[in-house]
């Protein structure tokens, strides 16, 4: 088993506080990732979990085992960092081994873990190697294999794919998901990167300015965010927010009059707001047709468009100043400063109150198995 169980957890350093009260619960086999701004804490909290940093208060238990104050080498934990950390000198083989030499493993023990390791990562024919012969993928993969001869109950990763370009990315990217698969492991990853999030994730933690804002599987927090934060947050390009008021609330509904001009009546059900009171309505780029400029009341004149092959990105900024994105196929083809409308798909529309909190729309029925 290798449960995680983190209560009231916070870290100061002298009267700043970055880590402000977190309460978290990480299963077996999960593979959890951290995701946020910079400064939001979440190398910080991989930190206290790994034992590197000194919890000011609040526990940490590992399979109901207080570790909250045990030495990093004790915590029976395994960390890559953003960073190699590789001995040059020394080949890929004694790297991968070092801290079981240093350990006192029986040394067949410890070649049999290197061999098992380095056919997981592929890294057979390159165990008598050094460092400098190898790509940063390579090394990465070098760095992976170090923790996983250990046999740790949690692998932490810290930004590991950020030294390298986008094509090696997208590749380690795909072997890090199948080393969980493979090896059924608890994993727990730092990023700022939300693509690497919703694509790794079997949970998600969202965290901003030392608070978790929500956790969750990638398609919850996509479709149904709790705050204007994780819905800004979580979706590439991002989600567009329009500012508007609130003209009318009934049982069907709430019906809002944009500041760009459009009225819509959503399907949000909200015993909070009431006519009058300022919100934020939200959509996402492919809940958005481009149309022509008389099909729609919401009319617009486009900007930019990018043409990514598959996808058409179409820029677009408002009367009153406002910017939103809208996701178009591939064969758009549109003249800059070209009249349009714009039909939203308000099934998907985000509704969000002058907090910033969500106002919930229904959720369809659960299809039978």
């Amino acid at each position: 088993m290798s449960d995680l169980t983190i209560r009231n957890l916070k870290k100061s350093f002298e009267d700043i506080h970055i880590i402000k009260g977190i309460d978290l619960d990480i299963k077996d086999h999960e593979f959890v990732v951290f995701v946020g701004p910079s400064g939001c804490g979440k190398s910080t909290l991989l930190r206290l979990i790994a034992g590197l940093e000194e919890v000011t208060s609040g526990s940490i238990q590992l399979d109901e085992r207080d570790i909250t104050d045990v030495a990093p080498a004790k915590r029976d934990l395994a960390m890559v960092f953003q960073s190699y950390a590789l001995y040059p000198h020394m080949t890929v083989r004694k790297n991968m081994s070092f801290a079981l030499d240093l350990a006192g493993i029986d040394k067949a023990e410890i070649q049999r873990k290197v061999e098992d390791a380095a056919k997981v990562l592929e890294l057979g024919p390159l165990l008598e190697r050094k460092p400098k012969a190898l790509s940063g993928g390579q090394r990465q993969r070098v760095a992976i294999g170090r923790s996983i001869v250990r046999n740790p109950k949690i692998f932490l990763f810290d930004e590991p794919l950020s030294n390298l370009d986008a094509a090696l990315r997208v590749l380690m990217r795909l072997e890090l998901a199948r080393l969980h698969k493979e090896l059924n492991a608890t994993m727990i990853y730092v990023t700022h990167d939300q693509v690497e999030a919703m694509t790794l994730a079997d949970k998600v933690v969202v965290l901003n300015a030392g608070r978790v804002e929500q956790v969750g599987s990638p398609l919850e927090l996509y479709h149904h965010p709790v705050n204007q934060f994780v819905a800004g947050f979580i979706g590439t390009p991002k989600m567009a927010f329009l500012k508007g008021t609130v003209k009318a609330v009934s049982n069907a509904g709430v019906t809002v009059a944009l500041d760009c001009g459009p009225h819509y009546q959503l399907p949000h059900q909200s015993t909070s707001l009431k006519p009058g009171d300022d919100i934020t309505f939200g959509i996402r780029p492919e809940n958005i047709e481009v149309v022509a400029a008389d099909q729609s009341p919401f009319k617009v004149r486009l900007d930019v468009t990018e043409h990514l092959g598959a996808d058409t990105y179409c820029y677009i900024k408002l009367a009153n100043g406002e910017m939103m994105t809208v996701r178009a196929p591939g064969d758009f083809m549109a003249d800059y400063g070209q009249n349009a409308g714009l039909l939203p798909d308000l099934s998907q529309a985000h509704l969000f109150d002058a907090s910033g909190k969500t106002i919930p729309r229904p959720r369809p029925p659960a299809q039978a198995a």
